[in-house]
């Protein structure tokens, strides 16, 4: 068998060349983390880049439920204003008392099918005004997610999550992060394509000027690829417009004039000059048990969502991993955001934006400045309806091609932190493949049942109960992060080797706030507060 080291002209390898890459407990490679801001021009900047790229949702739900409930074009506009208002506020509440991130908490797909369920109730399906019916679906919805806020809350500020986040490893993390993001694969490509001509252009020009420009053109490096969709939006959205006035869709199908065309959101005619959102703006809430339980089923998956985005969100921000203490609290203010939007009257509950967790590693900016900047920007362009509904009017295949990206990146975090494990290890071979095929082939086939037979797998006569349970399985991050974390704490546990192989060590000293200094510099309370609310 030959030698290492070869002889003649070649040379044999260094030893540098074969030795792995070092274990990071942070991101390294990041411009500016949590705590050191941008320059202020640039941070201004930046934070409406966030407020563009959490429009998408922002604007895609409300679309969707409104015209369902019987609301018309105003109606759609004040929702939208009124979610995106909402999502400011919550924004700057989780940056100021919840987990310190620079997390934008925003509409959340997760509670689209209780929301469904609630429109297609027996109740409302009489009322001949729909306008009256709309107001009678979203008081509903009002009154459910009001009571589901109560779940987070409980769950959070009481330290229940923080006892559940202890038992976390960078194994179990995995899957459940890396769901998070390509779990939403059908938002992406799927999206684009229904108006090809518009979005991938935008996917194809956002990879050059974030990916390979900046290695082009040197000088101005950090200026492409920190700031490539406040380029590439403008540019493909005047290409749109180009082709909505030049008569393109002129014959074309309806609904490819609805995703393609620029002026068929109806949001700029709709939306008022000036109008500030308030609490109970619908009426009172009513409240139905049935429809509160599926709500809170929607909530518990949000919550478990959420978990994995605030974990991809320290990563991309250069943080060390969160302690379960200020996990827990950023869980409790989430279910605040809930009852806020239940409050005001959103229709849709909160959890952590996913597109901009991906946004903050495109960027390589983590700076809490910025994202509560955005939230500013969110707050203003919610009150003054005219300018945000220009914004809100870009078409959604636009975004659904910043979301081919940003959802990879957050997918890509919970990759990374195999780092941490034991690869060479079947018991981590085991978990990993058998919880990511799990999280993915359940909730296909509970989609695709749905899709067919026009209600879920579990189909009693209790519709509340039907709901819950296809709530819970129809989200891919829900059932592979509860596969993964169950195995993980009962499979061979107490076997030597397993805290090492499951990487369980690298986490030990973030398991309680006073065990990294670095805790006291990421994540403490503003206004001297953490001597009133100490975390532990």
């Amino acid at each position: 068998m030959a030698g290492g080291g070869g002889g003649g002209g070649g040379g044999g390898q260094k030893q540098d060349d074969l030795t792995p890459h070092p274990v990071k407990d942070q991101l390294p490679g990041v411009s500016y983390c949590i705590t050191s801001p941008p320059p202020w021009p640039e941070a201004i900047l930046l934070g409406f880049q966030h407020y563009l790229v959490m429009l998408g949702t922002t604007v895609i739900i409300p679309t969707a439920l409104v015209p369902q409930m019987g609301g018309n074009n105003e109606d759609k506009a004040v929702v939208i204003q009124t979610l995106l208002f909402v999502a400011g506020i919550n924004t700057l509440l989780q940056s100021f008392f919840g987990t310190r991130l620079p997390a934008v908490i925003g509409g959340s797909f997760t509670f689209v099918l209780p929301t469904i369920s609630i429109i297609l109730a027996g109740r409302y399906a009489n009322e001949p005004d729909p306008h009256t019916k709309f107001l009678k679906i979203m008081r509903g919805t009002q009154g459910a997610l009001i009571v589901a806020s109560a779940l987070q809350i409980i769950v959070g500020f009481s330290g229940l999550w923080r006892n559940v986040a202890r038992y976390l490893s960078p194994l179990s993390a995995a899957p459940l992060i890396a769901l998070v993001g390509f779990g939403l694969y059908e938002l992406g490509f799927p999206s684009v394509a229904k108006c090809v001509e518009i979005g991938l252009p935008e996917l194809i020009l956002l990879v050059i000027f974030a990916m390979y420009l900046p290695h082009a053109v040197h000088m101005m490096r950090s200026i492409f690829d920190r700031f490539a969709v406040l380029f590439t939006i403008p540019i493909v959205w005047l290409y749109a417009y180009l082709l909505t006035v030049g008569g393109a869709y002129r014959n074309a199908a309806p609904k490819t004039q609805f995703h393609c065309r620029t002026d068929r959101s109806g949001l700029i005619g709709g939306a008022p000059w000036i109008r500030v959102p308030y609490p109970f703006q619908w009426g009172a809430p009513t409240f139905d048990a049935g429809e509160a339980f599926a709500m809170m089923a929607a909530s518990f998956v949000a919550l478990v969502e959420s978990t994995g985005t605030f974990i991809a969100v320290s990563r991309f921000a250069s943080a060390t991993p969160l302690p379960p203490s200020v996990l827990s609290r950023g869980v409790g203010w989430q279910g605040v955001g809930i009852l806020l939007d239940g409050l005001f009257g959103t229709g849709n509950g909160s959890s952590v934006s996913i597109e901009n967790a991906g946004l903050l590693a495109l960027t390589r900016v983590g700076s809490r400045r910025v994202v509560q900047i955005s939230a500013g920007f969110m707050i203003f362009f919610s009150i003054l309806g005219k300018f945000g509904a220009v914004f809100a009017s870009i078409p959604a295949p636009i975004f659904a091609a910043l979301y081919c990206v940003f959802f990879a990146y957050v997918g890509s975090a919970g990759l990374g932190f195999l780092q941490f494990c034991n690869l060479n290890s079947f018991r981590t071979k085991f978990i990993l493949g058998f919880s990511l095929f799990l999280g993915l082939s359940i909730p296909q086939y509970f989609n695709e049942y749905t899709s067919v037979a026009g209600f879920g797998p579990v189909h009693t006569r209790a519709r509340w109960f039907n709901d819950m349970v296809n709530v819970l399985f129809s989200s891919k991050a829900f059932v592979g992060g509860i596969v993964a974390y169950v195995l993980d704490n009962t499979l061979h546990r107490h076997e030597a080797t397993v805290r090492k192989d499951r990487g369980y060590h690298w986490w030990d000293k973030f398991r309680s706030y006073r065990t990294d200094t670095r805790s006291e510099e990421f994540y403490s309370l503003p206004f001297n507060l953490n001597k009133f609310f100490p975390s532990v």
